[in-house]
């Protein structure tokens, strides 16, 4: 382009001076002097031709010159900058380009994952609508059941109840071992079964008649008041006197003389007794009478006592008749053996001992209650036969 430019100045430059001489009146004017001078050389004698004209033509030519390429030269200098301008524009416009191709481009693929995110919302809707048209089917289902079974088994409630009742009186027997409210219990469920007045549920009652009198026959002893008991008979262990002196049997009574021949013997060697009686002499002394045993002695047998009856309170509670009597006759032996049995209170710990000794403390409790179980399925069959198969569909 720069070179094409050049040419163009070339050629501007490049005048003839007579095509120059021909627009320019100056010229014009020279030349039409010029002519008429020669036509009055022609008359006048010749004269030094004058170069003016000529230098005037030139500098005019030099000065046409320098401003067509003053000219040519700012067009260029113009056609560079707007070059560069141009250049410079288009790379910003390329930029800005790309910076939209890269915009288009995330928002298609936004406009990707919303499709994508709306077909699986409009999938999950789709089975929302499903699920809920199939609860609402069987929502209309269970109340067409439930329509239908209003006011035709209002019983199954108290069948229902009994079982509750059976179920309870079962924990009073295993875990509080009371039976007389289990047997309560189970006479009150006996009780809602025959309002029911249904043949079928008669063999249950007679399984609840027969737990009845199985806990009937259940050991009835209260543990907790024997435990009680015993506990009061170790309270009072250490005041019971032991046996620490031997008082001599009196024979005052004996001296007299019988009135029967076969006595003779007898009253022989009484005569014999006083007779020598008279020659000894008994002094007397103001001394206590030291004891038979020591403090560690009477510690000991009362610390075996109270054993003995700890004993028979761990049987009484665990339900071991054999221990329980055992450490009771133990303990009778010992009052009898160490103890001063004179004494009321030896008297009465005996007289204890002997009540609690007869009392059974076996525990034969049932391991289960017969009713229990065909009570159990009685119901469930009621209920399934009532609901059908509304369970399942759910």
């Amino acid at each position: 382009m720069a070179d094409n430019d050049k040419q163009k100045t070339d050629s501007v430059l490049v005048v003839p001076p007579e095509k120059s001489e021909e627009k320019s009146p100056r010229k014009a004017s020279a030349h039409a002097s010029d002519k008429k001078a020669e036509t009055t050389a022609d008359n006048k004698p010749p004269k030094h031709p004058s170069h003016a004209g000529l230098w005037i033509a030139i500098l005019f030519t030099l000065c046409v010159a320098i401003g067509v390429g003053a000219a040519g030269y700012w067009f260029i200098w113009q056609k560079d900058t707007g070059n560069a301008e141009l250049i410079s524009e288009q790379n910003s416009q390329k930029q800005a380009l790309g910076a939209l191709n890269n915009e288009n481009e995330q928002l298609q693929r936004q406009l990707i994952e919303l499709e994508k995110s709306k077909q699986a919302l409009a999938g999950t809707v789709s089975k929302l609508s499903e699920q809920t048209d199939a609860m609402q089917l069987q929502t209309e289902q269970l109340l067409s059941q439930l329509n239908d079974m209003e006011g035709r088994r209002p019983a199954d409630w108290l069948l229902a109840e009994a079982d509750y009742l059976v179920r309870m009186a079962g924990r009073k027997v295993w875990l509080e071992k009371d039976t007389d409210t289990a047997i309560m219990l189970l006479e009150n469920a006996d009780q809602r079964l025959k309002e029911l007045s249904d043949p079928s549920v008669i063999p249950v009652r007679g399984l609840i008649s027969q737990d009845i009198q199985t806990l009937r026959q259940v050991n009835g002893v209260d543990r907790v008041k024997l435990a009680l008991s015993l506990s009061g008979f170790l309270a009072q262990a250490d005041n019971l006197p032991v046996k620490t002196f031997t008082r001599p049997q009196d024979n005052a009574n004996d001296e007299a003389l019988s009135e029967s021949v076969s006595d003779w013997k007898d009253n022989l060697a009484k005569v014999w007794h006083a007779i020598v009686d008279d020659f000894i002499s008994v002094r007397r002394t103001e001394a206590p009478v030291t004891p038979l045993m020591t403090t560690e002695e009477i510690w000991l047998y009362k610390e075996q006592l109270k054993l003995q009856v700890m004993q028979a309170q761990s049987a009484a509670m665990s339900g071991d008749s054999d221990l329980y009597t055992q450490s009771l006759v133990n303990a009778q032996t010992l009052l009898n053996e160490k103890f001063d049995t004179a004494t009321a209170e030896v008297v009465g710990a005996q007289q204890t001992l002997s009540e609690l000794a007869s009392m059974d403390v076996r525990e034969n409790m049932p391991e289960d209650l017969a009713s229990m179980a065909p009570l159990q399925r009685l119901l469930e069959s009621r209920v399934n036969s009532a609901y059908g198969n509304s369970e399942a569909s759910l």
